[in-house]
């Protein structure tokens, strides 16, 4: 009897899934995921609490939280998509403008998730390197455009290297790509950035029609486990992603804990500038004990190791300090809980001779 196995296109075989930041034990501290440490506000829980309501289906649409989103940044609700987190409506761009034959430009290295999703539609990845910076080349990366381009990815602050784009860059950037190509703005950590010349993607919506614009409330808003995002753009080209979703994907719980984390956010970006403070303060210790840090704008660190990112990951790992290895150039470490600092640093400060001779 012959093995006749289910045909798996070629291409998805050899792809690996994606790997999330590895969980840590009770007495370790899980700073491998850049999320929020701080647990959901008081109201968030109780909104969420509240929709219980588990035989129903919640509002495929997401209208409530796309009409708030809309009156934020003086767009339509057409010009507004929600989905389970931004990763889901950047596979929907590329299956709604990209196939077999076309190219999907991004930084690398950039958020590990890119290359999967070009994958999946059957596009072909052009990665374009970063500076010695860690930042993005937008100069080379306009370059790589061609006939064949139909997406270019720019992830502002870069995930995991840290830094941003700059408005006159990206300006620049959009005056030198078509308009027919799609740009997708991500900007998953926004509300961490403090750099007043970063570029901020929604002011620039009604001047570049090609542009949409992608944010979560995973990171800042502290709603990982509920997976919500949204992109603001073109309202035919969202319609075109509506069209390529997964129905009924964003929870009653997920729409609920976003619509209250709206009408709190005062309170939520108190916290976000807690950590943005935490951040600048832990590249300072690290760049003091000669650590070659990129200028980090998310809520994460980036340490350039090298060959020694395995040796570096196990040393935090036996320090009680979960990290999100890249081997074999760096690793990323998030900011976390107070207490895990005095700990990041001291083991930081052992690894720096040996492992910057490496990177």
């Amino acid at each position: 009897m012959t093995d006749e196995r289910v045909h798996i296109r070629p291409e998805i075989a050899v792809l690996p899934a994606y790997k999330q930041g590895r969980q840590a034990a009770a007495d370790a501290f899980k700073l491998s995921s850049n999320e929020n440490p701080f647990p959901p506000l008081p109201g968030v829980i109780e909104a969420v609490h509240a929709q219980t309501a588990f035989n129903r289906y919640p509002d495929a649409t997401a209208l409530a939280v796309r009409a708030v989103l809309a009156n934020r940044f003086g767009t339509t609700v057409d010009e507004v998509h929600v989905a389970p987190g931004s990763v889901a409506i950047l596979h929907e761009l590329a299956k709604a403008t990209s196939g077999p034959g076309d190219e999907i430009v991004y930084a690398w290295r950039s958020f590990e998730a890119y290359p999967g999703v070009v994958t999946v539609a059957g596009a072909t990845s052009v990665q374009v390197p970063n500076r010695p910076d860690g930042g993005h080349d937008l100069d080379a990366m306009a370059a790589a455009v061609t006939e064949r381009t139909r997406m270019v990815i720019v992830c502002t602050p870069n995930n995991p290297t840290g830094p941003i784009v700059t408005g006159p860059e990206f300006e620049q950037f959009m005056a030198a790509v078509p308009q027919h190509v799609l740009v997708v703005l991500d900007e998953a950590y926004a509300e961490f950035v403090t750099d007043p010349a970063a570029v901020r993607g929604p002011a620039l919506l009604e001047r570049y029609p090609n542009l949409v614009v992608l944010r979560t409330f995973s990171k800042a808003y502290g709603l990982a486990g509920l997976r919500v995002g949204y992109a603001l753009g073109p309202a035919y080209v969202l319609d075109a992603v509506r069209a390529c979703a997964i129905p009924l994907s964003v929870t009653a719980q997920g729409q609920a804990a976003a619509l209250a984390s709206l009408e709190r956010e005062g309170e939520l970006l108190a916290r976000v500038a807690e950590l943005a403070e935490q951040r600048d303060h832990i590249v300072a210790a690290l760049r003091a004990q000669g650590w070659a840090v990129p200028d980090a704008q998310g809520n994460f660190v980036w340490l350039p190791t090298g060959d020694g990112t395995a040796v570096a990951a196990e040393a935090f790992e036996r320090a009680g300090i979960i990290v999100r290895a890249f081997a074999p150039e760096g690793i990323r470490i998030s900011i976390g809980e107070h207490e895990a600092v005095e700990t990041l640093l001291e083991t930081a400060r052992s690894l720096v001779g040996d492992l910057q001779a490496t990177a």
